[in-house]
C-alpha cells in the first residue's frame, strides 16, 4: 500500500498541501473534500503497478517502472482524491483542475499531472 501522510514529502510538498487543501475546502465548501491517495510508493510497488496492463490484467495505470517522484525519500509528489460525504471518491475532472489552480496561486513551482501530454490528474509534484 501507498503512503498517504503528507510528512513522506518533500517540505514544499507538505506545505503546497496543508495551503491548498484548506484553501479548496474554504472556496468550494459544498464539493467533495481533497485527501491523500499516495505520498511515497516503494519501488516494488511501482513496478507492480507497472505490470498492470502489460504483464498483468488490467489497463495501464503508470509509465513508470521505479524510481519516479513517489519512489524517493523523501517523496518529491503526491497524488490527490476527492471524497465525498458518502464516503466514495470523486474523480471528476473539474475538481482537479481547481485544486491545481488554487495551488498554482502560492506554490507555482508544483507541477500538476493535468497539464501533461498523458494526463495525470490526482498527480502532483515538484
Amino acid at each position: 500500500m501507498p503512503e498517504k501522510n503528507i510528512s513522506y514529502c518533500v517540505p514544499t510538498l507538505q506545505l503546497a498541501w496543508r495551503w491548498a487543501s484548506t484553501e479548496f475546502v474554504k472556496r468550494y465548501p459544498d464539493r467533495p473534500k481533497p485527501i491523500l491517495t499516495c505520498t511515497y510508493r516503494p519501488n516494488e510497488e511501482q513496478a507492480d503497478l507497472y505490470a498492470k496492463g502489460r504483464t498483468k490484467p488490467g489497463k495501464i495505470v503508470t509509465q513508470i517502472k521505479s524510481g519516479g517522484k513517489h519512489n524517493k525519500s523523501p517523496a518529491q509528489a503526491y497524488d490527490v482524491g476527492f471524497k465525498k460525504l458518502d464516503g466514495s471518491l470523486d474523480w471528476t475532472g473539474e475538481n482537479f483542475k481547481l485544486f491545481a489552480e488554487i495551488t498554482k496561486e502560492k506554490y507555482p513551482q508544483v507541477v500538476w499531472g493535468g497539464n501533461w501530454k498523458m494526463k495525470d490528474l490526482p498527480h502532483f509534484e515538484i
